[in-house]
């Protein structure tokens, strides 16, 4: 009886974990008979759970929306209060998005339609306070949708609206969904440009239906919050600098956002900040607020920007603008 409980609990979370198993896939990861897993399912079908299935070759076995919500799991306060719950934790509670986001999907596959009604009604009718969230607005819809087709290696459809308002339709191969302080990026393999690809969630409207199956292909970088760092901050943009911060690299990550710049360890006294943006005359601005001393390597254009602010500086005084002086050695 132990054996059949713990084998049912273990074919419920790869139910969960995967949008369709076939029976001889759920047979191979239990060990067990194809007959089992029939048995199991009709027993898992008798406790609430809405398990449907598929006959034939291609068919197999998913977790569904049911009439309501499967015993042993939540009441329906209890779903409604974790639903919301997780939502404001995937609009970016440090820490958490990534796995709240995970937890929502789950938890919305199978809430009954009452309870969904319930929770968008929550969600549409709360007002946030100004200034007690930043970046941009994500639909935890929109999150849960991505990270259901990235779970399950299908294709999304989706219209992409860019910096400059412009839409364009795209069809990709989603793999994984980065959060960066209430900020959230896809990436994906973009299958009409035959590249990899970073999209801004908020910029996304999901455009389904979605598939069919790929076979998820080898990520661009080992590390992902890496490599969008790279991307968002300095890649996009015209204008791209390197200068050297002349303070640890764990002080300039505490004041310098990855959504801005990349920071790259020296020594222990200094760091390298790698940045960009879409004119010199801003670059100027985001390296001086940071606070640190510095030193550009790159461009040399910087460093003339870098002068005349200065020179206007000193006359807004008025003052003489001072004269050049040698740069200091590293």
């Amino acid at each position: 009886m132990l054996e059949t409980s713990a084998r049912l609990l273990r074919l419920l979370s790869l139910l969960q974990a995967h949008r369709e198993w076939s029976g001889a896939d759920l047979a191979d990861r239990l060990a067990v008979t194809p007959r089992t897993v029939r048995r199991d399912i009709d027993r898992l079908r008798e406790l609430g759970y809405p398990v449907h299935s598929t006959p034939g070759t291609a068919g197999g076995y998913r977790l569904g929306a049911g009439a309501q919500l499967p015993p042993l799991l939540l009441d329906d306060e209890e779903a409604v209060a974790v639903a919301v719950g997780l939502r404001q934790a995937a609009g970016g509670v440090e820490g958490i998005e990534e796995t709240s986001v995970r937890a929502l999907a789950k938890l919305e596959q199978v809430l009954p339609d009452r309870l969904r009604r319930r929770v968008s009604a929550l969600s549409s009718f709360t007002v946030p306070m100004p200034g007690a969230a930043r970046g941009p607005g994500v639909d935890p819809a929109v999150l849960t949708e991505l990270a259901s087709a990235c779970r399950d290696a299908q294709r999304l459809r989706f219209e992409y609206r860019d910096h400059g308002g412009a839409v364009t339709r795209r069809t990709v191969e989603p793999h994984r969904l980065v959060a960066a302080q209430r900020r959230w990026y896809l990436v994906a393999w973009d299958v009409d440009r035959d590249d990899w690809r970073t999209y801004r969630a908020d910029r996304i409207t999901p455009t389904p239906p979605h598939g069919p199956r790929f076979t998820p292909r080898r990520p661009p970088a080992d590390d992902l919050a890496a490599y969008v760092s790279r991307g968002v901050s300095h890649a996009v943009y015209r204008e791209r600098a390197t200068v050297l911060l002349r303070v640890p690299a764990e002080r300039a990550a505490e004041r310098i956002s990855p959504l801005v710049g990349v920071v790259e360890p020296v020594d222990e006294h200094s760091c390298l900040l790698h940045t960009g943006a879409h004119v010199l005359d801003a670059l100027v601005v985001h390296i001086a607020l940071t606070g640190f001393d510095f030193e550009v390597r790159e461009p040399a254009e910087l460093g003339q920007h870098i002068r005349a602010l200065r020179d206007r500086l000193d006359r807004s005084l008025g003052h003489d603008p001072a004269p050049d002086r040698p740069r200091p050695g590293p």
